[in-house]
């Protein structure tokens, strides 16, 4: 008899995760090895329709209804149904696979991850916002609906894989690696002239500029730690973060024994991204091979805080929890947009979150014990509006 093809769904498809998923998908057979039910992006609809002809997916979704037009037109005649919009992408989550990966940059992809939880089905979590505004919700749907979610990170995969066959109870510590960003090196004085264009130039991944210029200023690492104390459900005190500028540790985890598991691999998200495909298995990946000899050294500082103060932003969001975790994202992302559009310095993004996070605090109450889809899309929209105040503030 021959076998039922995995069904799978990809959402954020034409971003850095969502392309290196379509290789490996690729290379291990395509629409012959799979069944492609969903594949989502945002603007850029030739290469969506380009993907979705050759996974022969049944639904192409944009995220920009007015990109609409364009994606039925590339893919007229291919069988491939398009879509647009936010009820078109639940819709799609809504439609099961026995994987999804959740890719998609930002808030944006908390809805469609929740909706594909439950089906019960296996999540592949890239979308690191997700745990972060709402890793209560996330998990209790999970177990809810029996689903299973598998962090993409390559840091949370490293420290899963680390945890394999391991009871959490014997863990005394979580280190997950930073590479510093494009301004490691930078003197600090500096950092008020640096450019765009420069702060979207990471020393050793290939990624999209948003999540790039995260990494310059640590950001990136900010949300990751909170995502470690959400997945894993370890207090934050036994979070650490070591900058680590060779990119080949990924994370590490110390147990009561004094033993450290280590994870090295090439800086390439086809690891974690295939780990989470073929697990519970192992399967060959087209990922470089370490040569530790070549290598040589590997090297870790401790983090300065006067050039990354979103790790102790990080640090208040876990003390508080709740709705903080939403407010800090949002802020973040409006701060982001801010300094990409030349409306604020650089060093500017933290200070902006770091006042949102101290005026909601202050009037809202921000660690409600329960939370809902509702309540966190509420305190993203008033932390994005206060964030552009706080911006247009600064620039007066």
């Amino acid at each position: 008899m021959t076998p039922i093809p995995r069904s799978v769904s990809i959402f954020g498809a034409t971003g850095s995760i969502g392309e290196s998923t379509f290789d490996l998908l690729m290379r291990a057979g395509g629409p012959d090895a799979f069944r492609t039910v969903a594949l989502t992006g945002a603007r850029n609809v030739a290469r969506l329709a380009e993907m979705a002809r050759a996974l022969r997916a049944e639904v192409a979704v944009t995220a920009d209804p007015a990109c609409l037009p364009a994606l039925r037109d590339a893919l007229a005649g291919s069988g491939v149904e398009a879509a647009a919009g936010e009820a078109a992408l639940i819709e799609a989550a809504d439609r099961p696979a026995d994987w999804v990966m959740s890719a998609i940059v930002g808030f944006a992809g908390l809805a469609p991850g929740l909706a594909a939880l439950r089906h019960g089905r296996t999540l592949a979590l890239a979308n690191k916002e997700s745990l972060v505004t709402a890793g209560p919700l996330l998990m209790e749907t999970a177990k809810a609906h029996g689903a299973r979610i598998l962090p993409v990170d390559s840091e949370h995969s490293a420290v899963f894989q680390a945890l394999a066959g391991e009871e959490i109870a014997a863990v005394e510590r979580i280190i997950i690696t930073a590479s510093g960003g494009a301004f490691r090196d930078w003197p600090l004085e500096r950092l008020a002239g640096a450019t765009v264009a420069q702060a979207s130039t990471h020393p050793n991944w290939a990624m999209g500029q948003r999540i790039t210029i995260d990494s310059a200023s640590m950001f990136n690492k900010a949300l990751e730690v909170i995502e470690t104390r959400e997945y894993f459900g370890v207090p934050p005190e036994m979070i650490e973060v070591l900058v680590h500028p060779e990119s080949l540790v990924h994370a590490m985890v110390g147990f009561r024994d004094g033993a450290l598991m280590a994870h090295l691999g090439a800086p390439d998200m086809r690891h974690a991204i295939g780990y989470a495909l073929n697990w519970p298995e192992r399967g060959h990946l087209p990922v470089a091979r370490l040569d530790l000899a070549q290598i040589g050294r590997l090297s870790f500082a401790a983090p300065d805080p006067a050039r990354y103060p979103a790790l102790t932003l990080a640090r208040e969001v876990m003390a508080i929890r709740g709705l903080a975790g939403a407010v800090f994202n949002a802020a973040k992302e409006a701060a982001l947009d801010g300094f990409i559009a030349g409306q604020i310095p650089f060093p500017a993004m933290a200070g902006v979150v770091e006042e949102v996070l101290a005026r909601m605090s202050a009037q809202t109450g921000l660690g409600i014990a329960t939370i809902s889809l509702d309540n966190l899309q509420g305190a993203d929209r008033e932390a994005r509006g206060l964030a552009g105040a706080v911006i247009a503030s600064a620039r007066m």
